[in-house]
């Protein structure tokens, strides 16, 4: 019987050993439930944040990836629901033999797919970030930038824009072929190197754009970057779901467009915006500065052509060694000096000169590349001329006219800008109508130039801040090369190469524009040269011309522009009356005219300017000029009369510029009958600016202020003698005797400069309060009474710029007490020559309760008494606006900012924004501010014969701002410096001499 127990025990445990494997095979095991379900729980997870990673770093060139995504959200689909049911009979599971071995089965196959899933994740995520680190940066081939200082600071100036939070957008511009492209490459390949050890992005993506790019173009280009499928039949509106999809994936990603011709929509592209994204930075190249502008860009850096020093460098690497052989290198030097600093040209000829040994080829290669159209030198219209002229190409309308007239001026040649638009006016070429006035005109012409140079086709004059633009030689040399096969603005460009005699030869039908000035022209054809269709006869600057022949003018009668300034003509012929279509005739600095032909039949001429020339009396017919809007007689020493009757009748008349002319203005008494008179000039209704000089100290201006008042700008100047009062030591003020009206506005077409200037006046007297507190301009030269003037005036609104000069004045305050209030609360400007009891400008603040906060300009001259400029005890504040600081010949000067106790106690910079210092003869000036201080924004230093400055406040960080330091080699060397890596680094930006 026990045998039989034994036999049915071993069969029922067999049994059920059999049965329960049976069932876990199926079900699972019931009793590893529990343990199976806390690890479901927590693979799930990582698995979850697996496929965060994979989708962040999907990549459409590793495949099976969107499959694995797929089956990772259908197995978390399956799960929930059963971690639901769990979750919800957690305390009946033990209790249900049923429930427990359903649930385990469910738990135990869910458990195996999730850990099959990960493993095929991990798989996927190191395929994945092994491809992510190979792309991240493409190296791209570009030329080195090393050997360009300029470059290279540009470069560190964007790598630290970079890490700037706050900078999202920057924009990179300048005019094509100015190595914009390269800049950014180098840039890219930096980050390459970085990547490395610690990729500052874990995504770069250089796109280039074309002219005439489209979105699905871009679109492409940066999909096929991320590695993502595109199909043709893809909208633009799906690819720009699935990049921004994409992007923001990524931790932090870089987008480099280069060579952006037209403003982009991000949003429709598909790229993030900066603002909403903070992982993304954008980088842009253009040549204009409206696409940044339009972009919207955090910085805009500009890119300048290269210096001398990095141009020869460069062409000498293009063109090896033949550029330095002996009689060749000056020519070599000479080529590389007409490319005007611009890398691509530099590039081309360099190249195209490569082993060239003959100084002939390359005397010849000079010769071709100053002809302007070098037909000869291979490369450079297709590599130069045309990449330039999409420029051009890129404007509208009569732009490209107005662009293609400043080639008829010299090479290197600084172009009035106010010349620049009278002519634009006479040609025709801005969009203007009758009733429009001469400052909406002007303020036209002066947007158009500023358009012009936003497209790089124009740049600042010689000073960077003055009134005139340039045009690069290369870029004048596809200007002519373009006007050349143009019927419309056909040119013939000869200015400033040295002629003595017009080509007459070259002188055809067919042109429009002719440009002979500069030169050195003797006389013009004694004969009648058929121009039929010539609009622009440019003269100008031949000082040995002496005649223009009656019949030379007879072959232009359809000019519209005449300039025959700076030469030495007597007299102008009676042809003149036969261009009928003339609108401007520009006469200025012609010293030796001293009389017009009748001009009453120039019944179109708009501007005359007969400025600095000997005329007599005014020309007959000037009266009949209904159309004529500018009248410039500045500087006519000869010119005594001016008829009664005259100016009225020119009821077109704007602007009437008459400052240092021998004509004194005067009110209309008995005595001075058949003169004009200034009851006349109420007359105008259309006069807008108004320059004349009055003589003697009473006038009832309160009479005139009824049309004074309409006036947008004048230049009063009274004066107790004759005014000629600008000396040399003047020179350097604001120079307000002699120069045009035009020339006045030049910046940003402001028609609201309002100047006073007196003159050797006892101003202790009342003088017309009205004048002077509605004046921007208030010039004081040899006058009594100042004290007087302020104290009776009062508070002077509108005062921009201030001059005192030849005073022996001592400013004190009224009864011993300061001025309650700024009675200059405007004032940007101040000029002080030869005062000469002047101890401390503190005494101007303190009678006149200066805050100086918006002062931008201090100069002072001649001042032999001055101990120091300001006390810091006149200021609780730094001088924040305060750019520039002029000081010269003030020999007893030994501090510039002093406390009472003769230290400047102040914990901030006294002008912390200062951009310029210049210095001349200042043998006591021993410091410029506290020894701690630095003057982070300085870009230029001038000092000259200031042997006791022996310390500048500088340091390593300022070579980051600082342009140029110029002085005596001396003084230089025996400069002060903290440590000797400060010295070294700013050594390079010393450049001897000032001569300014």
């Amino acid at each position: 019987m026990e045998c039989v127990i034994a036999c049915l025990s071993s069969a029922v445990s067999s049994f059920s050993e059999h049965l329960c494997g049976l069932i876990c095979s199926k079900v699972g095991n019931p009793f590893t439930f529990k343990s199976n379900y806390i690890h479901l729980q927590q693979e799930l997870q990582r698995l979850n944040d697996l496929k965060s990673t994979v989708d962040r770093d999907h990549d459409e060139s590793v495949p099976g990836v969107n499959d694995w995504s797929r089956n990772v959200e259908e197995t978390g689909c399956k799960v929930r629901p059963m971690q639901a049911k769990i979750e919800a009979n957690k305390e009946r599971c033990c209790g249900g033999f049923k429930n427990l071995f359903l649930q385990s089965r469910e738990v135990a196959k869910a458990l195996k797919e999730v850990r099959r899933l990960e493993v095929r994740g991990n798989c996927l995520a190191n395929l994945l970030a092994a491809n992510r680190q190979a792309r991240a940066v493409e190296l791209m081939p570009v030329e080195s930038i090393d050997h360009q200082p300029a470059a290279s600071k540009n470069l560190a100036t964007i790598m630290n824009l970079l890490n700037d939070d706050a900078v999202r957008t920057i924009g990179v511009w300048g005019k094509g072929g100015i190595g914009k492209t390269t800049l950014v490459k180098n840039l890219n390949n930096m980050l390459k190197d970085a990547s490395s050890t610690t990729p500052p992005f874990s995504f770069v993506i250089w796109i280039t754009l074309s002219r005439d790019w489209d979105l699905k173009s871009i679109q492409t280009q940066i999909a096929r970057r991320l590695n993502m499928k595109v199909n043709t039949e893809d909208s633009t509106e799906s690819l720009a779901a699935r990049l921004c999809e994409r992007l923001k994936r990524e931790e932090k990603f870089l987008l480099l467009l280069d060579d952006v011709w037209k403003e982009i929509d991000l949003d429709a592209l598909g790229i993030p915006r900066p603002e909403d994204h903070a992982a993304c930075k954008i980088i842009l190249t253009t040549r204009f500065l409206d696409v940044c502008r339009g972009m919207k860009t955090d910085k805009e850096i500009a890119i300048h052509v290269l210096n001398d020093d990095e141009a020869w460098k460069l062409f000498c690497k293009n063109a090896g060694e033949a550029a330095i052989l002996e009689g060749v290198e000056t020519v070599a030097r000479a080529i590389t000096k007409e490319c005007g600093g611009l890398p691509l040209a530099i590039n081309v000829m360099g190249t195209s000169m490569r082993k060239k040994t003959s100084k002939h080829l390359w005397e010849y290669a000079l010769k071709e590349l100053q002809r302007s159209v070098p037909h000869n030198i291979y490369g450079v219209e297709d590599r130069v001329y045309k990449p330039l002229k999409w420029s051009y190409d890129s404007l509208q309308g009569n732009i490209q006219s107005c662009f293609l007239y400043c080639s008829l001026y010299p090479e290197d040649f600084s172009i009035d800008i106010g010349e620049l638009v009278q002519c634009w006016l006479g040609e025709g070429l801005l969009d203007v109508d009758e009733q429009q006035s001469y400052e909406d005109i002007y303020k036209s012409g002066v947007a158009l130039v500023e358009n012009l140079q936003d497209c790089c086709l124009l740049e600042n004059g010689d000073g960077g801040r003055s009134r005139t633009v340039k045009i690069h030689d290369v870029v004048r040399d596809v200007a002519i090369w373009i006007a050349s096969s143009d019927d419309k603005c056909k040119s013939l460009v000869q200015s400033g190469i040295g002629l003595s005699k017009i080509p007459e030869s070259k002188l055809t039908e067919s042109l429009k524009r002719i440009s002979f000035m500069d030169n050195e022209l003797t006389a013009l054809p004694d004969r009648q040269i058929a121009c039929p269709g010539a609009s622009t006869l440019l003269v100008q600057n031949n000082r040995p011309l002496e005649i223009v022949p009656v019949e030379f003018l007879l072959g232009f009668q359809a000019l519209r522009v005449l300039n025959l300034s700076e030469t030495r003509i007597q007299r102008l012929p009676l042809s003149l009356i036969h261009l009928g279509e003339l609108r401007a005739l520009l006469l200025s600095k012609c010293v030796r005219l001293n009389e017009l032909p009748p001009v009453g039949r120039l019944s179109k001429l708009q501007v005359l300017d007969c400025s600095y020339t000997n005329i007599k009396e005014l020309p007959a017919g000037l009266e009949q000029l209904s159309n004529l809007r500018e009248l410039n007689l500045s500087c006519t020493d000869g010119l005594k009369t001016f008829r009664a009757g005259l100016v009225s009748r020119l009821s077109s008349l704007e602007i009437l510029d008459m400052r240092d002319s021998s004509y004194r203005w005067c009110p209309k008494t008995e005595t001075n009958e058949g003169k004009a008179t200034l009851e006349e000039l109420g007359c105008l209704e259309r006069l807008i600016g108004l320059m004349v000089d009055l003589t003697g100290s009473t006038y009832p201006f309160s009479e005139y202020a009824p049309w004074m008042k309409r006036l947008k700008s004048f230049r009063i100047s009274v004066s107790g003698v004759p005014c000629y009062v600008w000396t040399d030591q003047l020179f350097f003020m604001k120079e307000v005797s002699g120069v045009p009206f035009m020339n006045s506005f030049k910046n940003d077409g402001n028609f609201e400069e309002r100047e006073v200037l007196l003159s050797r006046l006892d101003l202790s007297g009342k003088l017309s309060g009205w004048l002077l507190t509605y004046a921007t301009i208030l010039v004081l030269e040899s006058c009594k009474g100042l004290n007087n003037l302020f104290d009776s005036v009062g508070v002077f609104v509108y005062l921009k710029s201030l001059s005192i000069s030849s005073s022996n004045v001592r400013f004190r305050p009224q009864g011993g007490c300061c001025a309650p209030n700024d009675l200059l609360p405007n004032l940007e400007e101040l000029y002080l020559s030869s005062l000469y009891c002047l101890e401390s400008i503190s005494e101007l603040v303190g009678t006149l309760g200066l805050k100086f906060s918006r002062l931008k300009v201090m100069k002072v001259l001649v001042c032999e008494k001055l101990k120091y400029l300001l006390s810091c005890d006149d200021f609780t504040q730094p001088l924040e606006k305060l750019e520039i600081i002029d000081l010269q010949m003030c020999e007893d000067l030994n501090d510039m900012f002093i406390h009472s106790s003769g230290q400047t106690s102040m914990s901030y910079p006294v002008a912390p924004n200062l951009r310029e210092i210049h210095f001349k003869r200042l043998p006591k000036l021993k410091t410029l501010s506290r020894q701690e201080e630095t003057w982070q924004h300085l870009e230029h230093i001038y000092v000259e014969e200031c042997k006791s400055l022996k310390k500048l406040p500088l340091n390593e960080q300022s070579a980051n701002t600082l342009k140029e330091i110029r002085g005596d080699m001396e003084w230089w060397k025996q400069l002060e410096w903290d440590d000797d890596f400060t010295s070294s680094t700013l050594q390079p930006l010393f450049k001897g001499p000032s001569y300014y």
